[in-house]
């Protein structure tokens, strides 16, 4: 039996190790926050019950690595809003901080939440260090803190729910080597470097790539871009033309990479990894392009508020969370793809429709 099916199957979850709590967790404490998110593998100590129990309402801080590039970091801003407007009668205050895409403004706005006596605080990290010592100053002030969206080099975090980048960036390579029969040049973008995202994805990838007969003869950071990614795709087709392939660990970098070959007068468009960007998509189903597109929910910072949420109200919970959704392809992107909505939407949403109208309608 899988795994995720004996988790959903079984009246008791038996978790190697503590985390100063249980080692089982009960059908009945059994939590969810977000589809195809479900307890990590392997050991996966519980939050004792009652340890961060507070009497609400709560004041929850939030600690964003930054709104910028991207749409997706704008949306992970909605998607919290959204659930925070669903508790109002739990969360009395509210605070957002966004980085910047500056390790050292994290570093400062974490340290504001703490100052500001937050109950728990939520951590979208820009690199792996950029968090660390914050998280530590919160757990010497008894403030439990729950990171999403990227990796973090200490323990000292509450719980953590987060995608599984490894399997993201691998999948997309094997859907290259597949769809090119194991020959061929191949441009990898990669994202933000340093981010812990980004190596994650390229991680999972190049444990497919080295063990192929593709030739990779360019790896270069688009850094989640349009605009640097464009300019790669230009100079690197001027260079050679002859690409049989790209791998890109964002959307926004495989429109700058698509609309740079077409302005260049490519005969043909190579095979392009994607993502649940509506804009990508819109450009996958009109144009029958090839490609694919793994899943990296925005709202994992609703994820995060549920966990909060449950350290709150004094659940037990498991330390660790994995998002891994199958990915978007040929067969299914119709139930991912909308034409009413504009290209910065991104697949899937907590949000009902009426709120996806208001940011996003086209």
């Amino acid at each position: 039996m899988k795994r995720r099916t004996f988790l959903q199957a079984s009246g008791a979850l038996a978790l190697a190790g503590t985390f100063g709590g249980p080692s089982i967790l009960h059908a009945q404490d059994a939590i969810s926050l977000l589809p195809d998110t479900f307890p990590s593998e392997g050991n996966n100590p519980i939050v004792e019950a009652g340890k961060f129990a507070r009497s609400g309402p709560w004041k929850i801080g939030h600690s964003h690595y930054g709104l910028a590039g991207s749409t997706h970091t704008y949306q992970t801003a909605f998607e919290a809003e959204y659930e925070i407007s669903k508790n109002k009668g739990s969360v009395a205050d509210y605070q957002f901080r966004s980085a910047d895409l500056n390790a050292s403004k994290q570093v400062a706005d974490i340290e504001d939440l703490i100052a500001q006596k937050v109950d728990a605080i939520i951590i979208a990290p820009l690199t792996t260090g950029s968090a660390v010592e914050g998280i530590r100053k919160a757990k010497a002030a008894g403030i439990p803190t729950v990171v999403y969206l990227g990796r973090v080099d200490t323990e000292d975090f509450t719980v953590q729910v987060q995608g599984d980048d490894f399997y993201f960036g691998r999948v997309m390579a094997q859907f290259l080597v597949d769809k090119l029969g194991n020959q061929g040049k191949v441009w990898v973008l990669r994202g933000i470097a340093g981010h812990p995202i980004d190596a994650d994805r390229y991680a999972g990838a190049m444990e497919v790539f080295s063990k192929s007969g593709l030739q990779i003869t360019s790896t270069q950071h688009g850094s989640w871009s349009y605009e640097d990614s464009k300019k790669i795709a230009e100079n690197l087709y001027l260079s050679d033309p002859d690409v049989a392939g790209v791998w890109t660990d964002g959307a926004n970098m495989s429109l700058g990479v698509l609309d740079a070959l077409q302005e260049a007068g490519a005969s043909t468009i190579p095979p392009i990894t994607g993502e649940a960007l509506n804009g990508w998509m819109r450009r996958w189903n009109d144009e029958k392009l090839s490609s694919i597109g793994p899943i990296c929910p925005p709202a994992l910072s609703t994820a995060a508020l549920r966990a909060s949420f449950a350290l709150l109200e004094g659940k037990p919970i498991q330390r660790n969370w994995t998002n891994r959704p199958k990915p978007i392809v040929d067969e299914n992107l119709s139930q991912f793809y909308r034409a009413d909505l504009t290209d910065a939407y991104w697949a899937p949403t907590e949000m009902p429709n009426e709120k996806l109208l208001e940011y996003f309608k086209a």
